[in-house]
C-alpha cells in the first residue's frame, strides 16, 4: 500500500479577496510543505502582497479557507503565530531603539531572549556594530539586514518575506539566499514575493503565478 501524502505545513483553498471594487485574489490555492520554497510573482498590482498578508492573518478573506498542520487557522491562531516569522515591504523598526532595543522589544513578545543571541543574529546579517546605534541613523540596506535579524530570532519554522532584498546590494542579495537555504535544509518553509528570483536552483522551489 502506497503511504499517505503528508499533511501539508500550510494550505490554502480557493482563496478570494477584494479591495474595494478590485477583485485581487481569485480563488487561490495552494500547498507548503516544510523544506519547500514558494515564489509569489506577477506583474506590481497583481496582489502578492495582499496573498501574503492575507497568509499571516492581517486581511480578512472574503473566501476560502488557510489551514495550518491539516487545521483551519481560525481555530489556531495563536499557534500559528507562534511558528510565523513575517517581513513586510516595510521594515516596522522604531526609530528611536537602538538595533539592538529594536530585536529585543519585538522577540520578548514571544518568548525569553538573551544578548548573546542578539549579538549573534547581528553578526549572521553583517551589522555587529549597529547594535547600540539609533534605528535612525541606519542606512537603508542595515535596516533591511536588522529587519532579517529579526525573522532569524523569531524561530519560526514558516518564513513570509515580501521583497526581502529591498535596499541591499549585491552582498546583502546574497545573503538573504544564504538565510533562505539554511532555514529551508533545517526544514522550514518559505514563501516569498520578490521581483527577483531567488534560489533558481533549489531542489524544492516552486512559483505561484498571479498574472491574470
Amino acid at each position: 500500500m502506497a503511504d499517505s501524502p503528508a499533511v501539508p505545513l500550510l494550505e490554502a483553498r480557493a482563496l478570494h479577496l477584494w479591495r474595494g471594487e478590485n477583485h485581487l485574489l481569485r480563488g487561490v490555492s495552494f500547498t507548503v510543505q516544510s523544506g519547500e520554497f514558494l515564489q509569489v510573482t506577477g506583474p506590481n498590482g497583481v496582489g502578492k502582497s495582499t496573498l501574503l498578508r492575507a497568509v499571516c492573518l492581517l486581511l480578512p478573506l472574503e473566501a476560502g479557507e488557510l489551514l495550518w498542520r491539516g487545521a483551519p487557522m481560525t481555530s489556531q491562531r495563536d499557534e500559528f503565530a507562534a511558528h510565523l516569522a513575517y517581513l513586510a515591504h516595510a521594515n516596522a523598526l522604531k526609530a528611536d531603539l537602538s538595533a539592538e532595543e529594536n530585536l529585543r522589544f519585538e522577540i520578548a513578545l514571544r518568548r525569553p531572549i538573551e544578548r548573546s543571541e542578539i549579538e549573534h543574529a547581528l553578526g549572521v546579517v553583517g551589522i555587529p556594530q549597529c547594535a547600540r546605534l539609533p534605528m535612525r541613523v541606519l542606512s537603508a540596506g542595515q535596516r533591511r539586514r536588522l529587519a532579517l535579524a529579526r525573522v532569524l530570532l523569531c524561530r519560526a519554522s514558516l518564513w513570509v518575506l515580501d521583497e526581502p532584498t529591498t535596499n541591499l546590494d549585491a552582498d546583502g542579495s546574497a545573503l538573504v539566499e544564504r538565510l533562505l537555504l539554511q532555514h529551508l535544509e533545517s526544514g522550514g518553509a518559505v514563501i516569498t514575493a520578490a521581483h527577483v528570483g531567488l534560489l533558481a536552483s533549489y531542489r524544492a522551489s516552486r512559483s505561484l503565478d498571479l498574472r491574470r
